[in-house]
């Protein structure tokens, strides 16, 4: 989650800036300051990720505060001046957005942090499954394929079989779909692990698991 703080001291812009940064679930509105001295002493006590700033602004402006932070947060900002825009690149702002700040400009500009900014969060490697009152841990690279039967779910891993309580459906969506690919609406395989292609079957480990019509074109 990126943790903002607008600066700004026109309260029309403050509500619309803060409406915008409502509206994207990757952002948290921490605070709202009128002025850059109200920043100041909000930064210095909490952490911030990103600061929505105006320039134009009583006491202190927006630039001359930026640069006089010494590990600042990231910065975006809104103005309706454009002539501080150079000098904004110059200071590695992400953006510079020139009032009125539509919705779609300000998605554009945090899509840009974002990228910038935000690492993606590492794939997940594995998976906990109940198996006889346990949860036990499988690796997704150690899993063949997966077969149901009724309610249950056979999971054929390197290291044997093991049976939960789950359906096709469910499994389909819990285990990562750059991995793992659904064949039939019984055999869930891992894409890796297949070693012959035929017309209506793969191989894995020398078992052959059905390809059902359905889905042969993603296969």
């Amino acid at each position: 989650m990126t943790r903002c703080l607008i600066v700004e001291d026109e309260p029309l812009a403050q509500q619309v800036i803060a409406d915008h940064i409502r509206n994207i679930p990757e952002l948290e509105l921490v605070g709202i300051c009128g002025n850059a001295i109200e920043a100041f002493e909000i930064i210095h006590r909490t952490h911030i990720d990103l600061i929505l700033l105006d320039i134009q602004m009583p006491a202190l402006n927006g630039m001359d505060f930026i640069k006089s932070l010494k590990v600042p947060p990231a910065v975006i900002f809104t103005t309706a001046y454009s002539e501080y825009a150079v000098e904004s690149y110059e200071i590695q702002a992400v953006d510079y957005l020139l009032k009125p700040i539509t919705y779609e400009r300000f998605l554009a500009s945090i899509t840009r942090f974002l990228k910038l900014y935000v690492q993606p969060a590492p794939a997940k490697t594995h998976t906990f499954f109940k198996v006889n009152g346990k949860f036990i841990k499988l690796e997704h690279i150690d899993i063949l394929y997966a077969q149901s039967v009724k309610d249950y779910i056979i999971l054929h891993t390197i290291h044997g079989k093991y049976i939960t309580h789950m359906t096709m459906k469910y499994l389909d969506g819990l285990l990562p779909s750059s991995i793992f690919l659904r064949l039939h609406r019984s055999f869930l395989v891992n894409r890796d692990k297949i070693t012959l292609i035929g017309k209506q079957e793969v191989e894995i480990d020398r078992d052959k698991i059905p390809i059902g019509k359905n889905y042969k074109n993603a296969l």
